[in-house]
């Protein structure tokens, strides 16, 4: 990595070619993922979506958006507030999603079925909450989609008392090739800017959705898809398409 490739440019170079790398190499563990979301909608089930940090970024890309499948809902630790009647103080403390028990709590508040498929979203795949939410999800039964680094995470410690990590824990897992630390662009001297894992998940969630909405069309089922609310009765045939799923997906406001 020369100085001359901190730039736009070497930034779209390097970006590109790891895209094109999973466009190629990834089709594998997508069809894969592609076929646990498919499985989760035929069996009426809803697509449980957690993240934290800007892991958040993708829950957003999968759940709840203009081309995204309606049976989706969005887990978040700001649900002990909207949900769980916690004083919003409580999102102010920097250890939280270090503390035992909260995706217990968070599971709790979403009561997910049998049938749900959960996705998992941790470029690390190391944290408290999210190994917490995936052993949980687990032993209750549910199919696991996790997607993260795996270079990251294999370059790090477990920080789970169990010693286990996302990606020991998924049935598929999604690699979205982004290096140790995330940032894609090293700095002379040391350390590196423009993180990668977000521009590379998007393209593994919206291939995993391509893949999931053709196996649904091949056994001749059409999928449950957003329309823009922004293009005329996108917003009342969404409506429509949520009744089917009442009292089991989330929409909030942000």
């Amino acid at each position: 990595m020369t100085v001359d490739s901190v730039s736009a440019e070497g930034f779209a170079q390097e970006g590109l070619a790891a895209l094109r790398d999973i466009a190629g190499s990834a089709r594998e563990e997508v069809a894969a993922a592609a076929g646990l979301v498919a499985d989760c909608i035929r069996a009426d089930g809803v697509i449980q979506a957690f993240g934290t940090g800007h892991s958040q970024a993708l829950v957003l890309e999968l759940a709840g958006r203009a081309g995204g499948l309606v049976p989706t809902n969005r887990l978040s630790i700001a649900d002990l507030v909207l949900y769980g009647g916690d004083d919003p103080s409580a999102l102010d403390d920097p250890l939280l999603e270090r503390t035992e028990g909260v995706a217990e709590r968070l599971y709790g508040l979403a009561g997910p079925g049998p049938q749900d498929l959960f996705v998992i979203i941790s470029n690390s795949g190391v944290n408290n909450v999210v190994v917490e939410m995936a052993l949980h999800a687990k032993e209750q039964g549910h199919r696991l989609l996790a997607i993260t680094s795996l270079a990251h995470t294999r370059a790090v410690p477990a920080g789970h008392p169990s010693g286990r990590k996302l990606a020991d824990i998924a049935d598929v897992v999604l690699d979205n090739r982004a290096p140790r630390g995330d940032a894609l662009l090293g700095l002379p001297g040391g350390g590196s800017v423009c993180a990668l894992s977000t521009l590379t998940g998007v393209m593994l969630v919206q291939m995993t959705v391509a893949e999931a909405a053709r196996l649904l069309l091949d056994s001749g089922e059409r999928p449950p898809v957003y329309v823009s609310a922004n293009v005329p009765g996108g917003f009342e045939g969404n409506l429509e398409l949520e009744r089917r799923y009442a009292g089991r997906i989330r929409r909030t406001a942000s």
